[in-house]
C-alpha cells in the first residue's frame, strides 16, 4: 500500500482517542517517531523507533504477509515481526493499543501493550520480562522499571546498574496480601495495582483521590528518574506525596553528579571539590592514578543506591579505605559505622544529606593536580609557581619515559619477546578504561600468593588453576593464562565481563594481573572444586551426591545463567557451559565460572554469528550448522549438564552398551517407554513421588531440542525447577537423540582439539567419494512394499527416500514411501547418485543461488519428488514439510504460484524471495529448517532410520 500521511494521522482509534501517527521531534522538525498519540492532549504514549528517528522520505509498511516494520534509508529500524503468522489486519483500540489481529479478527497476534515504551495505560498489563524506559536526562542517564525477582524496581542506566526505589520497600502501599511474589501490575481506576502468579492482589499504591469514571490515569516514567500519574482527561498527580520516589532526592541525578542533594532539591558542591568535579577524566587512565587520593566527604552525607545494594564487603574503615585504593575504577566509597558495610560505587550520581545522621562515613577520589581536592584560595604568584613546577615535571618525566622507552624496545628487539609494546599499551588501555574493575596485583603479589605456583587445582584451555592466599588470610584460586598469544582475548572478556558483575552463583574475580607478558586471573577458592569431579565417579563406592544436593547445584547453576541472560545490562551468552565449569563451595552452592569464551549481546539482538568455541558433547546445534547464536545455545549446554547430573554420567561414554553409549539418545528413548527412573543414577536413592524426580528430566530434554526456538530459556527453567510453572511433557523423536549423537562427533573436540569427524563432510571431495556408495534400503520394520513402475528412476527413488527421512527426523509426520527396489542388495544400474538428477531441477537453480549445499537440495527435492511422482499417501504427506515448505504462497495476483522445483514457467517467479520466505515457514510453525542442512549427510555417515551406505568392490 503506497500511501503519503499528510495529516499526520495513519490510523485513528474508533472513537478518535487515539491516533497511530508520525510526530516530529522536541530537538528536530525534519525528524519524525512512529507514535501513538492522545489526541486530546498531543500527548506521545508509545513510541516504535524512540532510539532512531526517521526522514520525511522514510517508509513504514504493513506488507501483505502480515508484518509491520519501519525503515530508514532502506534499513530497518523496527519491526513486529510477524511475517507468515496469521496477521490480517491492524487495529487501534481506544484503550491506546495498537494490535495485529488474525483472520477472525478477534484473536491478538501482536500488541503495543506488551512493548511499553515510558508510559502505562489503563488496563495494560505489565509484567515480569518487560521494562519502562525513561528518556536520558540532560546527563544522558536513562531509568527502567521492571518485576524482579517478585519485586518492582526502578533502576538507574550506569554502567553497573544502580537500584533507587523499590514497591516492597515504600511504605505508602496498601497491603492486601503479603509475603508473595509480584508477577504482575497494572493500572485501575485511581490506583496501581500489583497481582501475585495466581492474580490475587497484593498491593495497592492509590496515587489520587479522584476515583471517577471519567479519569483516565496514566503513570509516566520521566526522565528525572520520577514516575508520575496523570489523568489525560485533565488534572495531574504531581505532588510529593504521590509521586515515586516520594523524596526529591531520592533518584539518581536530582543534582549533578558529585553534587549534594538537601531538602527541596537545594544542590551544594561537598566541601573537599568545591567545583563539584573530582578532576579527572578516569581514575584508571595512565598516571592519573598516581595524582588521586581518596579524601574525606561532609559528615552525615548518604547515597540513593546503599538501601538496595549488597556490601562489597564487611570489614573496617581501614578495609574499605584499602579496597578502594586497590581498585582504580572506585570512586567513591560509604562506610557504615555500626554494621562494617563497606561500599565500593565505580559510577556516582548525586549524595544526598538526610535531616538525621546516616550513619555513613564517606570518601571519595579526587584528583592532586591543579588543587582539584584541596578547595580554592592561593594567590596568582602561587598559580605562577605552581605551573612551573608542573611544566618541569612533565619535561623531566617525558624525558624519563623517552629513555625507559628507547631501552625497553631495545631489550624487547633483542629478546624476541612475544608482546610488543603496542599490543600492551592497547591492552593496558583496554583494562584502564573499564569501571567496576576489581584489584589489579602485580605479578610478584600472585606469586608470592600461589608459593611460587606450588599447588596446582586443575588445568584448562587457556591455563592452569593453583592455590593461594593473601596476607589476610583469603583463599584464592589463581588462573595463570599460558600463551597469551592464544588466551589474551579470553583474558579480556574474562576480566571485562565477570569484573563487573556480581552474583550468589557466579564465581567471583577478586583481581586481575596484566604485567608485562603474564596474564593471571584471582577467584574466589571454592573449597569443593568443579562439579565433575563430584558426578563423574571412577570407583563404584565413591562419596556420593544426594538428590536433594544435586537438585540445588542444578538450580543454583540455572539462577547464575538466568542472571547472565537476563539481568545484566548487556546480555551475556557463557558459550562453553559443562560441569568443570560450575564450581562449588564449601555448601555445595554451585557457582558459575570460566568466563574466557564469553559472547556480549546487545539487549536488541537475538542472535549473533561467532565463531566456534566451546566443549565437544555441550555445543548446541546451531555452532556446528553456522547458525547464529543466541543464549539459547548455552539452555542446550545447561541441558546436557543437568542430565549428566541425573545420571551421574558422561553424555557420552564409550565403556556403554550401544543403546546407552549417548546417554541423551537413551534419556529420549527411557521418556518415550515411560522408564524414567533408568535415566536416573543407579546408586541414588529416589522417592520416585517426588516432583523434581519427573521435572528435572523433562527440563533436560527441553533445554536440548534441536530447535532453539523450542528451548526455554534460563528463566523459564528456573521457574519449572522451582515448581512454580507447569513442565509439559517434551518432544521425544527417537531421531532427535541420534541426530544429537552425530552432531557431537561432528563439533570441535574438548579443549579447543581436532574432532576425529571428516574435516568437511560438505565439501566437494567428500562427495565425490560417496560417488562410489549404494544406497541400501533394509529396515524390515517399514511398512509393506506397494508396486512402483519399473520406470522410476533410481536418482528419484534415491531422493525420495532420502527426502522423506528428512521429512520425519525434522518433526513432520511419517511418510510411507515405497522403497521398490531398494530392498534389494542389486547396485543402482544407472550408477548414479541423487544429486546428479537436481541439475533439471527448478531447485538446484534457485537455491544454489542462495549458497545452499548440495545436502539441503537433495533433502528438499526429496520432499518434492515424494509428492510429485506419487511415492507418499496423499493423506498423510497433506501435512508434511513438502506441503509446508516447498509451496509458495499466494501470489500478488490472487492466485497460488506453482512449487519451486516444477521446472514450470512459474517456478521462478521472484526468485529473490525463495530463501525469505521458506524460512519465515519454518519460523512461523516452529520449524527447525536448518535441520535440513545435515539431513543428507547424516544419511550417508549414519545409517540412522534404515538407509545405509556401502562401498562398491
Amino acid at each position: 500500500m503506497n500511501w503519503i500521511d499528510r495529516d499526520g494521522k495513519f490510523l485513528v482509534s474508533k472513537e478518535g482517542q487515539f491516533a497511530f501517527a508520525f510526530v516530529a521531534t522536541a530537538n528536530d522538525s525534519t525528524k519524525f517517531l512512529l507514535a501513538i498519540v492522545h489526541v486530546a492532549t498531543e500527548r506521545v504514549i508509545w513510541t516504535a523507533n524512540r532510539a532512531v528517528p526517521v526522514a520525511n522520505s522514510d517508509n513504514f509498511v504493513f506488507d501483505e504477509k502480515g508484518n509491520a516494520f519501519l525503515e530508514k534509508d532502506g534499513t530497518l529500524v523496527w519491526s513486529t515481526n510477524t511475517s507468515n503468522k496469521g496477521v490480517s489486519s491492524m487495529e487501534l483500540l481506544d484503550t491506546g493499543n495498537l494490535v495485529l489481529l488474525g483472520s477472525d479478527n478477534s484473536t491478538v497476534i501482536w500488541q503495543s501493550f506488551n512493548h511499553p515504551t515510558d508510559t502505562l495505560l489503563p488496563t495494560q498489563e505489565f509484567t515480569e520480562g518487560m521494562k519502562l524506559i525513561s528518556d536520558p536526562s540532560t546527563n544522558n542517564l536513562t531509568h527502567f522499571l521492571e518485576i524482579k525477582s517478585g519485586n518492582v524496581v526502578l533502576t538507574a542506566g550506569f554502567r553497573t546498574l544502580q537500584p533507587y526505589w523499590t514497591m516492597q520497600k515504600d511504605n505508602r502501599k496498601v497491603i492486601n496480601k503479603d509475603g508473595d511474589a509480584v508477577a504482575s501490575a497494572n493500572i485501575s481506576g485511581n490506583s496501581w495495582r500489583f497481582y501475585g502468579k495466581s492474580k490475587s492482589l497484593l498491593w495497592q499504591f492509590i496515587f489520587s483521590t479522584d476515583q471517577g469514571t471519567n479519569a483516565t490515569w496514566i503513570a509516566v516514567l520521566g526522565s528525572d528518574g520520577f514516575i508520575t500519574f496523570s489523568n489525560l482527561n485533565g488534572g495531574e498527580s504531581n505532588a510529593a506525596s504521590q509521586r515515586i520516589p516520594q523524596d526529591s532526592c531520592a533518584t539518581p541525578e536530582p543534582c549533578d553528579a558529585y553534587t549534594i542533594c538537601t531538602g527541596n532539591q537545594r544542590c551544594s558542591c561537598p566541601s573537599v571539590i568545591p567545583s563539584c568535579k573530582p578532576g579527572f577524566d578516569s581514575p584508571c587512565g595512565g598516571d592519573s592514578e598516581k595524582s588521586i587520593q581518596l579524601v574525606k566527604a561532609d559528615d552525615g552525607l548518604d547515597y540513593f543506591a546503599l538501601q538496595f545494594l549488597q556490601p562489597f564487603s564487611i570489614t573496617d574503615l581501614a578495609g574499605c579505605q584499602s579496597s578502594c585504593r586497590g581498585n582504580c575504577s572506585c570512586l567513591a566509597l560509604f562506610f557504615h559505622i555500626s554494621s562494617g558495610d563497606c561500599f565500593l560505587l565505580n559510577s556516582v550520581g548525586s549524595f544526598q544529606k538526610p535531616d538525621s545522621d546516616s550513619g555513613y562515613v564517606s570518601y571519595i577520589k579526587v584528583s592532586t593536580v591543579g588543587g582539584a581536592g584541596t578547595g580554592s584560595g592561593g594567590s596568582g604568584g602561587g598559580n605562577k609557581h605552581t605551573i612551573v613546577v608542573v611544566v618541569i615535571v612533565i619535561i623531566t618525566l617525558l624525558v624519563i619515559c623517552g629513555l625507559v622507552f628507547g631501552g625497553v624496545r631495545y631489550h624487547r628487539r633483542k629478546q624476541r619477546l612475544p608482546e610488543s609494546p603496542r599490543d600492551g599499551s592497547e591492552e593496558d588501555n583496554f583494562l584502564e578504561n573499564l569501571t567496576g574493575m576489581p584489584i589489579r596485583y602485580s605479578y610478584k603479589d600472585l606469586e608470592t600468593a600461589t608459593n611460587n605456583f606450588s599447588v596446582k587445582l586443575g588445568q584448562g584451555g587457556f591455563g592452569s588453576v593453583y592455590k593461594g592466599a593473601l596476607p589476610d588470610g583469603t583463599q584464592l584460586a589463581v588462573k595463570k593464562l599460558e600463551g597469551i598469544g592464544q588466551g589474551k582475548k579470553e583474558f579480556r572478556a574474562e576480566v571485562s565481563i565477570i569484573g563487573s558483575i556480581h552474583h550468589l552463583h557466579l564465581v567471583r574475580l577478586r583481581g586481575f594481573c596484566a604485567d608485562g607478558t603474564h596474564r593471571l586471573l584471582a577467584y574466589e577458592y571454592l573449597s569443593n572444586g568443579s562439579l565433575d569431579k563430584w558426578i563423574f565417579k571412577k570407583n563404584k563406592g565413591e562419596f556420593l551426591l544426594d538428590w536433594d544436593t544435586r537438585f540445588n547445584i542444578a538450580l543454583g547453576t540455572a539462577k547464575g545463567l538466568a542472571y547472565l541472560h537476563e539481568d545484566c545490562d548487556s546480555k551475556i551468552v557463557h558459550c562453553d557451559i559443562k560441569p568443570e565449569n560450575v564450581l562449588l563451595d564449601d555448601h555445595f552452592m554451585a557457582k558459575v565460572s570460566d568466563f574466557g569464551l564469553a559472547k556480549l549481546m546487545n539487549r536488541e539482538q537475538s542472535h549473533v554469528f561467532t565463531t566456534l568455541r566451546g566443549t565437544r558433547g555441550y555445543l548446541a546445534p546451531e555452532w556446528i550448522t553456522n547458525y547464529a547464536i543466541s543464549e539459547k545455545s548455552d539452555v542446550y549446554s545447561y541441558g546436557m549438564v543437568l542430565l549428566e547430573i541425573i545420571g551421574g554420567r558422561k553424555n557420552y561414554d564409550p565403556r556403554e552398551s550401544s543403546e546407552k553409549s549417548h546417554f541423551p539418545t537413551y534419556a529420549f528413548k527411557m521418556m518415550e517407554e515411560g522408564k524414567l527412573r533408568d535415566i536416573f543414577d543407579s546408586e541414588l536413592e529416589i522417592d520416585e513421588n517426588d516432583d523434581r524426580f519427573q521435572c528435572a528430566i523433562k527440563v533436560a530434554l527441553w533445554c536440548i531440542q534441536e530447535d532453539m526456538s523450542m528451548r526455554p530459556s534460563m528463566t523459564r527453567v528456573v521457574q519449572m525447577l522451582e515448581g512454580i510453572c507447569i513442565v509439559p511433557k517434551p518432544p521425544t523423536s527417537s531421531s532427535l537423540g541420534s541426530r544429537l549423537y552425530a552432531t557431537m562427533f561432528k563439533s570441535s573436540s574438548e579443549e579447543g582439539a581436532t574432532s576425529s569427524a571428516p574435516s568437511d563432510c560438505n565439501s566437494d571431495a567428500y562427495l565425490s567419494a560417496v560417488r562410489n556408495c549404494t544406497l541400501l534400503y533394509h529396515d524390515m520394520f517399514w511398512p509393506s512394499i506397494q508396486a512402483i513402475s519399473l520406470s522410476v528412476s533410481w536418482a528419484d527413488m534415491n531422493i525420495a527416500v532420502a527426502g522423506a527421512e528428512a521429512v520425519e527426523v525434522c518433526g513432520g509426520p511419517p511418510i510411507q514411501v515405497s522403497p521398490g527396489r531398494l530392498d534389494t542388495l542389486v547396485h543402482d544400474p544407472e550408477g548414479r547418485l541423487p544429486e546428479e538428477s537436481l541439475n533439471a531441477s527448478g531447485l538446484k537453480k534457485c537455491f544454489q543461488s542462495k549458497g545452499f549445499l548440495t545436502q539441503e537440495l537433495v533433502a528438499l527435492s526429496g520432499a518434492h519428488t515424494i509428492g510429485s511422482k506419487g511415492f507418499g499417501s496423499s493423506i498423510s504427506f497433506e501435512n508434511s514439510y513438502y506441503k509446508v515448505l516447498l509451496e509458495k504462497p499466494w501470489t500478488s495476483s490472487g492466485g497460488m504460484s506453482s512449487m519451486i522445483g516444477l521446472p514450470s514457467d512459474h517456478a521462478l517467479v521472484e526468485d529473490d524471495e525463495c530463501l525469505r520466505w521458506i524460512k519465515k515457514y519454518a519460523d512461523s510453525e516452529n520449524l527447525f529448517f536448518e535441520d535440513f542442512k545435515n539431513a543428507y549427510v547424516k544419511l550417508v555417515n549414519s545409517g540412522v532410520g534404515g538407509i545405509a551406505y556401502k562401498f562398491r568392490s
